[in-house]
C-alpha cells in the first residue's frame, strides 16, 4: 500500500500506567530540545543577517538601487505577465474540453447527424418534434452549467445548420466566423478572440444591438469513423470570465493588463476609458468601452499632457509593445516608451500563437520609480525598526507559544480530560490526535479525538467545533455517533465518540481483496442509508472514500457500515465562507472526486456524494480505483473527461449487469444522468439478484475466519491492528484533503 494513502499509525503508543512519569519528560525534553534548536536556527541568524542587509544598503545606495528596483519591478512584471498568460491559456482550454466534451456526447451527436441529414428545403422554424429542439435540450444543462449564451451548428461547406439565433440558420460562409470554423473543420478546438456579434445581442447595458463584443468556443463534430462532418461553436460572453480574469493583474494605481489582436485592436476593456473618452479616444456615449474600439497605436506624445496627433488614428504606428508582440515575440521593457495614449510606460508582453492575441502588463514609469528616492532616505531607518519589532514579536510569541503548549501537553501526559481517561493512543493526523478512553462512571469504551498542542488556533478550532456540531445532528445508525465535546480550562479541545474495533473498506480491499456483489451491495445499501440523512438535512460529505467507511460488528450484528469523518461535510444552503466550508476551495480525495467537486467545487450537491458512493463500489469489486494517474492533475483530468471501464473489464469477480449498471449510473459525467439521491440508489442497488444473499451467516462466517485473531489483539497487544487502529482513528484522517495544505494525506 502507498504510505501515502494512510495516516501514520503509531505503533508503540500504548502508555502503560507505571511508565507515565518517564514518557512526560521525555516529551518535555523533546520539547525543550525541539525549541532550543528552533532558538539556535533563528534567533542566533538575525544579527548575521542585519550585518549583512547594513552592508548591502550601503553599497547598493544611489545608483544600485535603481538598478536593484528595476531589476524586481522587471522580474514582477515578466512573472505577472506569464501568470496572466497561463491563466488565460488555462481557461482557453477548459472551455475547449467542455466544447469537445458537448460535440463527443453521443446523444448530441445523434441529434447532430439528423439535422445534417434534412432536406434543405425544411422550416428553419423548430416544432415540436424538431431535431433543433431536441439539440438545444440536450446542450441546455452543459450551457448553463458553464455559461455558454448560445450556439452554433455548422456543416462542412459553413452552412449554419441549427442556431439558437433562428436568423443565422441557412446563413453560410459569414465573415466573421471564418478563421474560428476553419480551425475547428480542420479538427482543432478552438475558442476565438472577441469580435463583433453579427445578431441583435443585449450589451452590458442591457440594450439589444449588432457589434456588441462576442467569443465563441468551437469544437469539431465528427462522424463514427471520426471524420469531421461539422462544428460545433457556443458563445461566451466576454466580460464574465475572459475580461476578468485579465482585470486581476492590475498593478497599483496605473498599472494595467490588456488583450490585443494580431490587427492591434484591443480585444478587453482599459483601465482608463474614462480617460479615453476625455481625450476623444472613444466616443461620448453610456457603457462606451475600449473593448473591440482602441487601437494600441503610438500617437507620437503625451495626449493627457495636451498633445494631439496630426495623422489619423489608423495611420499611427503600432506602439513598441504591440509590434513586438504581433512579431510573435515576448519580451519586457523597462526602459520606457509610449502606450496607446502617448504615456511613458514599462511593461512586459506574451503572444500566444495558437489564439493569435496578445497579452500586455504596463505602469506609468514615473510612478514605477517613484519609490527610489524614498527609498533612499528612510529604508535604514526602517529596516531596524521593523527588525526590533520583529525580534521583540518573535521572542514574545515564543514564550507565550511554549508556555501554552507545556500547559497542554502536561493535561494530555496526565491522561486525563475532564470525565475521560485516556488508556491508548490509537491514530493520529496532520491536525488531530484519536486515542481509545473510557469515561470514568459510566466506563464505556470511547474514541476520543483533541488537537495537536501546537496546531491549536482559530481556524483549527472553528474546523474542529464544525466537525462535532454536523456529526452530531446525524442520528442514523450507519453514520458514527458523537458522546461529548468540550475544553479543559488549559485549552485543550477535544470531543468523544463511539469507539469501533472493524476495519475501513480500504483496509478491507488491501487486505482480504475485492468482495462479492453480494456483499458490495449489503455494505453499499448501509453507505446509502447514513447519506441520505445528511443530504436531508442539506449536508454534502465530499469525502466519500474507503478510508472513511468503516465495517464493525455492533450489537452483535455483523457487517455493520460506519460512515466517518464529517470534517469536509458543507451545508449546500450556507452562504457565509468559513474555513471549513469555502465552496470555492476543492475539498475531497481526489480518486474519488466527482467532476463537478474538480471544476467548480461551490457547486457540489449529494450527487457529488453519489459519484463517491460509485467510485468506492467499483474499488470494493476491481480493487482498484475508476482511474488511475502518476500525478494529481492527469488523474484530475481523467475524472472530467475520461469513461470509466466497467468493472466486468476489469476483474475476474461475478458482477451483474443490474449492480454494474448502477455503479456506472452513479460515475456519469453528468450530475442529472446519475441517481438523483441516495435513496433512489440504495432502491436501484435492492433490485439487483445478490441483494439478499449475503447473509448474517456469512458475515459471521468471515468475521471468525478473518478477523478473530485481530479482536484478541486489541486489549493486550502494544502494536496496533488494522483493525483496532483504523477503527477509532477514524476522524484523525479529517486533515488528509487537498482543503489542507498541512495534511499527511492528500489524497489517493
Amino acid at each position: 500500500m502507498n504510505p501515502l494513502n494512510r495516516f501514520s499509525r503509531s505503533r508503540n503508543s500504548h502508555v502503560q500506567p507505571d511508565a507515565h512519569m518517564t514518557w512526560a519528560s521525555r516529551s518535555i525534553s523533546m520539547t525543550v530540545t525541539r525549541t532550543g534548536l528552533y532558538l539556535k536556527k533563528q534567533l542566533w541568524i538575525w544579527p548575521i543577517v542585519a550585518v549583512v542587509m547594513l552592508s548591502t544598503i550601503g553599497y547598493f545606495m544611489g545608483s544600485a538601487i535603481e538598478s536593484t528596483i528595476k531589476g524586481n519591478v522587471s522580474s514582477g512584471m515578466q512573472t505577472l505577465v506569464d501568470l496572466e498568460a497561463e491563466m488565460l491559456t488555462k481557461w482557453f482550454s477548459v472551455q475547449e474540453s467542455a466544447a469537445e466534451a458537448l460535440a463527443n456526447d453521443a446523444s448530441v451527436r445523434r441529434t447532430v447527424y439528423q439535422l445534417f441529414q434534412q432536406d434543405d428545403s425544411l422550416s428553419t422554424s423548430p416544432s415540436t418534434t424538431d431535431p433543433h429542439l431536441e439539440l438545444a435540450a440536450e446542450l441546455g444543462p452543459a450551457m448553463s452549467a458553464h455559461e455558454f449564451d448560445s450556439y452554433l451548428l455548422v456543416d462542412k461547406t459553413k452552412r449554419v445548420v441549427s442556431a439558437t439565433h433562428t436568423a443565422l440558420i441557412g446563413e453560410q460562409g459569414i465573415a466573421e466566423y471564418e478563421s474560428f470554423i476553419d480551425r475547428a473543420l480542420a479538427g482543432e478546438a478552438f475558442v476565438s478572440p472577441p469580435f463583433p456579434s453579427v445578431v441583435m445581442m443585449k450589451g452590458i447595458d442591457g440594450r439589444s444591438r449588432m457589434g456588441v463584443p462576442t467569443m465563441y468556443v468551437c469544437a469539431p463534430v465528427r462522424d463514427p469513423s471520426f471524420q469531421v462532418v461539422g462544428v460545433l461553436a457556443l458563445q461566451i460572453r466576454p466580460e464574465r470570465e475572459f475580461i476578468p480574469i485579465l482585470q486581476l493583474g492590475r498593478i497599483g494605481a496605473s498599472g494595467e493588463t490588456y488583450a490585443f489582436n494580431e490587427d492591434g485592436i484591443m480585444i478587453s476593456n482599459s483601465r482608463f476609458d474614462e480617460d479615453l473618452i476625455l481625450l476623444g479616444l472613444l466616443p461620448d456615449q453610456p457603457h462606451s468601452h475600449s473593448i473591440l474600439q482602441m487601437s494600441v497605436r503610438d500617437p507620437g506624445d503625451d495626449m493627457t499632457r495636451g498633445f494631439r496627433p496630426n495623422r489619423r488614428r489608423s495611420q499611427l504606428p503600432l506602439t513598441t509593445m504591440a509590434a513586438d508582440a504581433i512579431a510573435g515575440n515576448s519580451n519586457l521593457n523597462v526602459d520606457g516608451y509610449r502606450d496607446y495614449r502617448g504615456v511613458t510606460v514599462i511593461g512586459a508582453w506574451r503572444w500566444l500563437p495558437k489564439y493569435k492575441i496578445g497579452v500586455a502588463i504596463e505602469v506609468v514609469a514615473d510612478q514605477a520609480f517613484r519609490p527610489i528616492v524614498i527609498l533612499q532616505r528612510t529604508f535604514l531607518t526602517i529596516f531596524i525598526l521593523l527588525l526590533l519589532c520583529a525580534i521583540v514579536i518573535f521572542v514574545f510569541t515564543l514564550i507565550v507559544a511554549r508556555l501554552q503548549r507545556q500547559s497542554r501537553e502536561a493535561v494530555i501526559e496526565a491522561q486525563q480530560l475532564g470525565q475521560y481517561t485516556l488508556d491508548q493512543k490509537l491514530g493520529e493526523g496532520a491536525m488531530g490526535v484519536v486515542y481509545k478512553g473510557h469515561h470514568s462512571m459510566l466506563r464505556r469504551p470511547t474514541a476520543i479525538k483533541l488537537l495537536h498542542a501546537d496546531k491549536v488556533n482559530d481556524t483549527s478550532i472553528a474546523r474542529f467545533e464544525r466537525e462535532v456540531q454536523i456529526t452530531c445532528q446525524l442520528n442514523h445508525a450507519n453514520t458514527i455517533a458523537i458522546y461529548d465535546y468540550g475544553r479543559t480550562p488549559e485549552g485543550v479541545f477535544y470531543y468523544a465518540m463511539e469507539y469501533l474495533d472493524g476495519i475501513d473498506l480500504q483496509d478491507l480491499v488491501d487486505k482480504y481483496g475485492t468482495q462479492s456483489e453480494a456483499r458490495v451491495i449489503h455494505i453499499l445499501l448501509q453507505m446509502c442509508g447514513s447519506l441520505f440523512e445528511a443530504h436531508s438535512q442539506g449536508l454534502v460529505h465530499r469525502d466519500i472514500k474507503p478510508a472513511n467507511v468503516m465495517l464493525n460488528r455492533r450489537g452483535c450484528e455483523p457487517d455493520v457500515v460506519k460512515v466517518l469523518d464529517f470534517g469536509l461535510v458543507k451545508a449546500v444552503d450556507r452562504t457565509e465562507g468559513s474555513p471549513a466550508s469555502d465552496g470555492n476551495s476543492m475539498s475531497g480525495t481526489p480518486l474519488y472526486m466527482s467532476p463537478e467537486s474538480i471544476q467548480a467545487p461551490m457547486t457540489v450537491d449529494a450527487r457529488s456524494d453519489i459519484y463517491a458512493v460509485g467510485a468506492v463500489g467499483y474499488f470494493l469489486l476491481t480493487g482498484k480505483p475508476v482511474f488511475e494517474a502518476s500525478n494529481l492533475v492527469d488523474l484530475c483530468q481523467k475524472h472530467i473527461e475520461e469513461s470509466p471501464v466497467p468493472p466486468t473489464k476489469r476483474t475476474n469477480v461475478h458482477v451483474s449487469s443490474q449492480l454494474e449498471d448502477a455503479i456506472m449510473g452513479c460515475l456519469e459525467k453528468s450530475r442529472a444522468k446519475r441517481p438523483q439521491t441516495a435513496r433512489d440508489l440504495g432502491i436501484l442497488i435492492s433490485k439487483c439478484a445478490a441483494a439478499s444473499q449475503w447473509t448474517i451467516e456469512d458475515a459471521d462466517r468471515w468475521w471468525g475466519r478473518h478477523e478473530r485473531g485481530s479482536q484478541t489483539k486489541v486489549s493486550t497487544a502494544p502494536t496496533s491492528t488494522p483493525s483496532s487502529t483504523a477503527s477509532a482513528a477514524m476522524d484523525a484522517t479529517m486533515d488528509q484533503s487537498i482543503q489542507d495544505p498541512d495534511a499527511e494525506d492528500t489524497g489517493r
